[in-house]
């Protein structure tokens, strides 16, 4: 099996603004000033309750699980009350998910979302049966623990040769790195290009309908 493992946020959808948008909720319902946009950014990938420790360094373990809470409610009430698709893909996804699997590429995920917020993506995106794997930070260890990538190794048999990690943040990559296994980066995510590139990236797509080639090349080992 050739295992392509995907990462999600800034990856498969563009989930910033809602990620910004309920964390500020989050830290002024807790009384707190508004949390830095960029800062939040930077986290996204990260398991949700360390991504919060790491935005509020000093914050005892009960107020950043107060923190978590605030924040999964607000992000619950710009799913389903706000109207608005607060996840949208990423353009050209469904196209490159398709070339993927036809050139006989397993996909899977492996994301700092909790089981239930994937689930929730992949069903309103119609991708529900595309992946053979689904890794989460809150059924392992998170980000860049190369735990998840092991997980998924497992359960669909993939070889670290035959392991790619796809990811726009330096957690993806530094996570590929610790598994043993290449990493690509996306350009059209939340950390830039050079930090991929410095974190273990082997390549950076641009586009997702460079993605499929770009993972073939790599897996062939950029021959």
């Amino acid at each position: 099996m050739k295992l392509v493992l995907l990462d999600c946020d800034g990856t498969l959808v563009d989930s910033q603004q809602a990620i910004v948008t309920a964390m500020t909720s989050a830290w002024l319902a807790a009384g707190l000033p508004a949390p830095d946009p960029l800062a939040v950014r930077r986290l996204v990938s990260l398991p949700l309750t360390e991504a919060i420790a790491l935005l509020r360094p000093g914050s005892e373990d009960w107020f950043v699980k107060r923190l978590a809470g605030l924040y999964r409610d607000a992000y619950y009430r710009q799913r389903h009350h706000d109207g608005q698709e607060a996840e949208p893909l990423f353009p050209g996804v469904h196209e490159a998910l398709v070339a993927m699997r036809a050139s006989g590429l397993g996909l899977g995920i492996a994301t700092g979302k909790s089981f239930r917020g994937l689930l929730a993506v992949l069903e309103r995106h119609g991708l529900g049966e595309v992946f053979l794997t689904l890794q989460t930070a809150d059924r392992g260890l998170g980000k860049p623990n190369p735990d998840m990538v092991f997980q998924a190794q497992e359960e669909t048999r993939a070889a670290a040769a035959d392991t790619v990690v796809v990811g726009d943040s330096t957690f993806d990559m530094e996570m590929a790195c610790r598994a043993g296994v290449r990493a690509v980066g996306v350009a059209w995510g939340y950390h830039p290009v050079r930090d991929l590139e410095s974190a273990g990236a082997r390549r950076i797509v641009h586009h997702w309908e460079d993605l499929p080639r770009v993972v073939l090349d790599v897996m062939d080992g950029d021959r």
